[in-house]
């Protein structure tokens, strides 16, 4: 096992397979940049199937248990179901999941399903069709992505995760009323504090709603005591309801960092490997496997690489204002 820096292991891949989506979110993708010229990558500017399978089996190798699939909006890249097929016959791989927008899921959930896909993680800001769709952009309503979480429940890629950024003064009275449609149903809300990933979103630390504003406006209508964690670095604080009617979750990177656990790499959708959701620089691996590297010449490139890593920036930036230049954008290497 390779241990980084301050001691932690490899344990999580995250994997982009493409920097397109169909939300323009105001947190992720603002219209205002990513507009009708902003200019995408081109098709071989991506990892193949082929090359993302040869990186996954090689971050297996160094110790990775769990793939997700992010983008971007992953569902958008064709052939989607061909590449969860290769992913999943890699020996070694114990939890194969993929965050989306919801968009496309209810059309798309049987054959993920039957592709080899274990679970979904479903993006939905509000239960308010106003704030929903003002959030991402489009006109989206929140019935679609409803559809479209059924569908996966239907099929069994349970339980479904559901994702909401909660950011001040847009969407935090929508909190309760989204405690209040999933209670009971299997699924698992997590929200999660309005982060500054990337440069283009213009976050400010007044925006952030934390963590334990979400917990106490949900308590006082639906009580909740705390519970432990899944696994050493999950990254969401667990709350249940003392009724019996399910759990959420409460991702709290903004004002209690959880650098001390973290065992997440990142691949971006052009191939560059980051060590942190928050990083200005990756490595780039899509030279080595097109420059004809080994599996050695790869499983020494991720040690080399993860042994070096030190990355903490989220413990840095809640004690301190520090500049640390331009971040890669999350469409680039998914939450």
């Amino acid at each position: 096992m390779t241990l980084d820096r301050l001691g932690r292991p490899l344990h999580d891949l995250r994997i982009s397979v493409t920097d397109r989506c169909n939300f323009r979110c105001t947190y992720c993708m603002p219209k205002e940049i990513f507009g009708r010229d902003f200019e995408f990558m081109r098709r071989e500017e991506l990892l193949s199937f082929e090359e993302i399978e040869r990186v996954a089996a090689a971050f297996v190798r160094a110790g990775v248990q769990k793939l997700r699939l992010t983008g971007g909006e992953p569902l958008l890249r064709k052939g989607i179901e061909d590449l969860i097929g290769l992913l999943g016959r890699i020996e070694g791989v114990e939890d194969l999941t993929l965050t989306t927008n919801g968009s496309l899921l209810a059309r798309k959930a049987p054959a993920l399903k039957a592709a080899g896909l274990d679970r979904v993680t479903v993006s939905l800001d509000s239960m308010d069709d106003t704030v929903f769709m003002a959030m991402n952009d489009v006109g989206f309503p929140v019935q679609n992505v409803l559809d479209g979480i059924e569908a996966a429940a239907s099929v069994g890629l349970t339980p479904v995760k559901v994702n909401m950024v909660v950011k001040r003064g847009v969407n935090e009275t929508s909190v309760v009323d989204m405690a209040r449609h999933f209670r009971g149903t299997g699924h698992i809300v997590r929200f999660i504090e309005y982060m500054d990933v990337g440069s283009t979103n213009g976050w400010r630390l007044d925006d952030v709603v934390s963590g334990k504003e979400i917990v106490a406006s949900i308590n006082r209508t639906f009580p909740l005591e705390p519970i432990d964690p899944n696994y050493l670095g999950e990254v969401a604080q667990r709350y249940r309801y003392l009724d019996g009617e399910g759990e959420i979750g409460v991702i709290t990177s903004v004002t209690q960092p959880f650098c001390g656990d973290c065992s997440r790499a990142r691949i971006s959708a052009e191939g560059k490997l980051y060590t942190c959701l928050f990083a200005t620089h990756g490595t780039d691996f899509r030279q080595l496997l097109r420059g004809g590297a080994t599996d050695a010449e790869l499983d020494a490139a991720i040690a080399s690489v993860w042994s070096r890593r030190d990355d903490r920036y989220s413990e840095i930036r809640t004690s301190q204002t520090v500049e640390i230049g331009r971040k890669v954008e999350m469409s680039y290497i998914g939450g």
